[in-house]
C-alpha cells in the first residue's frame, strides 16, 4: 500500500504497512503494563479503553466475561494489540498469578481503594477496569493486590471509565519512567 493513500489513523512511520507488520514493530517496544476490562455495561467504553491501550503500547489487553464488544470506539486499534479473553474472573486471576502479575483495580467506589497519587505501580501491573454503573465485581476486587481511585475536584462521583483508563495508563507510564524523552 502506498503510504500517501493509507487513510488509517496511524502515525507516519506505520503508514503503508500491513497490520501484521505494525504489530511486529510495536512488539519491539511494548511496555510491560497490561490492561483488563471486566464486563463493561457500555460496549463503547471497551473500545475506548482498547484505543487508549494502543496509545500507550501496552503488552496485552484482557477481556473478562462477555467476549463481544463494539469495536467502533477502538478505531481499529484492536488490530495492533494482543487481546486475550477469559470467560471468568477465576481464569483471569489464575493466569495473572501464574505469570507473577500484580492485579491493580481502578475503582473509586470501594473503601479499600487508595488515591492514585499515593499508589505505586510496578512494571508487572495489570490495571483492571469495570463497568460504569457497578465498577469491578467483588470477586475480582478481592483477588486484586491493590486498588486505587483517581482523585477529582468536581461534583460528580466519577469520570467516564474510558477517560479513567487514559489517566491511569498515563500515570503508570510516568511512574515507570517510560514517557518519551522529549516529553
Amino acid at each position: 500500500m502506498n503510504p500517501s493513500e493509507d487513510t488509517r489513523n496511524l502515525v507516519d512511520k506505520f503508514k503503508g504497512m500491513a497490520n501484521e507488520d505494525i504489530v511486529a514493530e510495536l512488539d519491539k517496544s511494548r511496555i510491560p503494563l497490561e490492561i483488563a476490562i471486566e464486563n463493561l455495561a457500555h460496549d463503547f467504553n471497551i473500545g475506548t479503553i482498547v484505543r487508549n491501550a494502543n496509545a500507550f503500547n501496552v503488552s496485552r489487553v484482557h477481556i473478562i466475561g462477555k467476549r463481544k464488544y463494539n469495536r467502533r470506539g477502538a478505531m481499529v486499534t484492536d488490530k495492533y494489540l494482543h487481546i486475550d479473553h477469559f470467560a471468568t474472573v477465576e481464569e483471569f486471576v489464575a493466569d495473572a498469578k501464574a505469570r507473577g502479575m500484580e492485579i491493580v483495580s481502578v475503582d473509586n467506589n470501594r473503601p479499600e481503594s487508595k488515591p492514585l497519587a499515593k499508589t505505586t505501580l510496578k512494571p508487572n501491573s495489570i490495571l483492571v477496569f469495570g463497568s460504569e454503573s457497578d465498577g469491578i465485581s467483588q470477586e475480582l476486587l478481592d483477588a486484586s493486590d491493590k486498588a486505587f481511585y483517581i482523585e477529582q475536584l468536581g461534583s460528580t462521583r466519577s469520570i467516564n471509565v474510558g477517560c479513567a483508563s487514559a489517566v491511569a495508563m498515563y500515570e503508570a507510564v510516568r511512574q515507570l519512567g517510560l514517557l518519551p524523552k522529549d516529553a
